[in-house]
């Protein structure tokens, strides 16, 4: 197991990547903040929290569960469990900042555009992610990345956060 990234380094990340929506977006004004359960719902409130410092103006966050919209929900051995989906104002025809914690195959992010498409007509989607480890299945990539880690397919990346009892860190983990 080795730390790739630690908690002054995720909050680097966060500002960055506030700023960087801000600026593609020209401000606010049409933004919707959407996290995909679990990881991405965090990390969605952690960029409202630094864009309202930084803009002043509170973005609609919200959270998205991708379950049921999964092309594996047939194949999977572990149990199902569905989250909760909250999205806190009309969709269609806002620009919805998608955050997750890891992009890997883009199959969890093709769900996510499948789920929200079933919620309005988005003006736009833009793809956030804290981690791109690659080996993507689909042609799906992250308008705002993190930080990019190549990785072997034996290798796992595992995102730790505070709000889930944690201390913030990546890690690299090889598989058993």
């Amino acid at each position: 197991m080795k730390e790739l990234l630690n908690k002054k380094e995720i909050e680097r990340i966060i500002s960055r990547i506030a700023h960087e929506i801000i600026e593609k977006n020209r401000g606010t004004g049409n933004l919707c903040l959407i996290g995909i359960q679990r990881g991405g719902v965090h990390l969605a409130k952690r960029l409202f929290t630094r864009i309202k410092i930084v803009e002043n103006a509170d973005v609609p966050v919200g959270s998205l569960d991708i379950t049921l919209y999964r092309d594996d929900v047939g194949i999977r051995k572990e149990q199902l469990i569905v989250r909760k989906t909250d999205v806190p104002c009309d969709i269609t025809d806002k620009n919805i900042i998608l955050v997750d914690d890891v992009l890997f195959t883009g199959r969890s992010i093709r769900a996510a555009m499948d789920a929200l498409m079933d919620l309005g007509r988005p003006a736009q989607i833009q793809l956030t992610v804290l981690i791109d480890r690659e080996h993507r299945e689909l042609p799906i990539m992250a308008d705002y990345i993190g930080k990019n880690i190549p990785t072997s397919r034996s290798e796992d990346i595992e995102v730790q956060l505070e709000e889930e009892g944690f201390e913030d860190k990546v890690l690299l983990i090889a598989k058993q």
